[in-house]
């Protein structure tokens, strides 16, 4: 166990009512992890909950570039002076 985590005073509490078939499910997964099971219970729902906001992070992302991706192609804008004055130079020196 990783013993800058077990260092941090923990004050906020969860409970949670669940079936004697789940609650004995749980207790072997978690010593199956060797793990108690307040431990297995704080892990695995960390881990979800990570691996949730990570998703919905993603998926609104996408949503958004998509957007903004479609709006691009469909409106493009001209290149600028630069853009065009180096575009004429690589064509030179690639060329040769």
């Amino acid at each position: 166990m990783d013993t800058k985590v077990s260092k941090i005073r923990k004050n906020a509490r969860l409970e949670a009512r669940v079936t004697v078939e789940q609650k004995q499910l749980m207790e072997r997964a978690a010593y199956l992890r060797g793990q108690n099971l307040t431990e297995f219970m704080v892990a695995v729902l960390a881990d979800a909950a990570r691996q949730i906001i990570k998703d919905r992070e993603f998926i609104e992302l996408t949503d958004r570039d998509r957007a903004i991706f479609a709006d691009a192609l469909l409106n493009p804008l001209a290149p600028s002076e630069t853009a065009y004055a180096d575009a004429q130079w690589y064509k030179q020196v690639m060329n040769k």
